[in-house]
């Protein structure tokens, strides 16, 4: 690759990163957060429009179906901008089902999902950890993000061996809310099809790729959480005092803090390689193998960096007016969405002999 277009694409990913601070501002202001916390719908809609004005929910969509024709590489930078931010607006369940709306043909609420008009959301899980879509008919699909807010579901169902793709709206739809520990919500949907719009007759394939690349950036998301949680952190160790000294100034804190640091390093380094692959057409065994190395990293190093965050602050670390428990309580929802590590580390597993052959 020649200089030109890498430096392109960095400055493309600069941009993205300065896009961010519209809706998560640098120095990690979360009083708009707090008072969206365990309120309904959870996020902001006018935020949302103003995702859509600004291109992020077609990021991923060639220009001829209205999106930017990015890659993963900025879809990625974004996402970890907003996760230093808590963002809470459901933009990597939306850039999902924009990706389905798109291969369905721009069928269906495509247009209004990327002006940021309505949020759409896929129900396609019905059980806990798994990257699976069964598409059985009737079933409940479980842990819809944010679906108190939603105003349309697609729905993947099993037909003739295929994965037909479904668009009911929310206003007709059966679901049940719960909360969340960040103070959002996830949904469960009883589809009745008889009151949907069929747009596809097969999604399977672009189905099985938007999961992985919303698992990425949902790692990516992580990643920014960590990186924000490790700054206050690292604020606190400087100025705080104990005996007469500034803790920072302890060894042992310094050690686990170099700990922290190199989790979140790992973490990038993963994000980004995965991201690349995929960027640089990987498919199959190998681009499997990169997104569930990377999201089972991310999943992992949230839940270490955050809790050592905590613990680092010493008591105030454990209120919840302190902001570095809200990153632990985000944590705590993400790290399981799209896969958990777990999951994750098993898939790499079945599939890494492969591509290496």
């Amino acid at each position: 690759m020649s200089a030109a277009p890498m430096d392109d694409r960095a400055e493309s990913i600069r941009m993205i990163r300065d896009s961010a601070a519209a809706v998560a501002p640098p120095g990690g202001e979360l009083k708009r957060v707090r008072d969206l916390r365990f309120q309904d719908p959870g996020f902001d809609a006018g935020v949302f429009r103003q995702m859509g004005e600004m291109g992020w929910i077609g990021l991923r969509l060639p220009e001829a179906l209205g999106g930017a024709g990015l890659g993963l590489g900025e879809a990625c930078a974004l996402a970890e901008e907003l996760g230093a931010g808590l963002v809470p607006e459901p933009l990597i369940p939306a850039m999902l089902s924009a990706g389905l709306l798109a291969a369905a043909g721009g069928k269906g609420a495509l247009p209004v999902l990327l002006a940021g008009e309505v949020v759409v959301l896929t129900a396609w899980q019905e059980h806990p950890d798994t990257l699976e879509v069964p598409g059985t008919p009737d079933a409940s699909r479980r842990f819809l993000p944010m679906a108190a807010g939603a105003d349309f579901f697609l729905v993947p169902q099993q037909e003739g061996g295929r994965l037909a793709l479904y668009e009911l709206s929310a206003a007709r739809s059966a679901v049940t809310v719960e909360r969340t520990q960040d103070g959002g919500n996830l949904g469960m949907l009883t589809p009745n099809l008889r009151e949907a719009t069929k747009l596809a007759d097969d999604i399977g394939p672009a189905l099985a790729e938007a999961l992985d690349e919303a698992a990425l950036l949902t790692g990516a998301y992580l990643l920014g959480g960590m990186e924000r949680a490790f700054a206050m952190t690292l604020d606190y160790l400087r100025t705080r005092q104990q005996f007469g000294r500034i803790i920072g100034t302890f060894q042992a804190l310094q050690h686990r803090a170099a700990d922290v640091k190199m989790q979140i390093a790992l973490t990038r380094a993963s994000i980004e390689s995965a991201a690349a692959a995929l960027d640089a057409g990987a498919s199959g065994d190998a681009r499997r193998a990169a997104v569930s190395r990377a999201k089972a990293r991310a999943a992992d190093a949230a839940m270490r960096v955050t809790r050592e965050c905590i613990q680092l602050h010493g008591g105030i670390g454990y209120t919840d007016q302190y902001d570095v428990g809200l990153y632990l309580r985000k944590a705590m929802v993400l790290t399981n969405q799209y896969g958990s590590a777990a999951l994750h580390r098993r898939r790499f597993m079945a599939v890494s002999p492969k591509v290496e052959e």
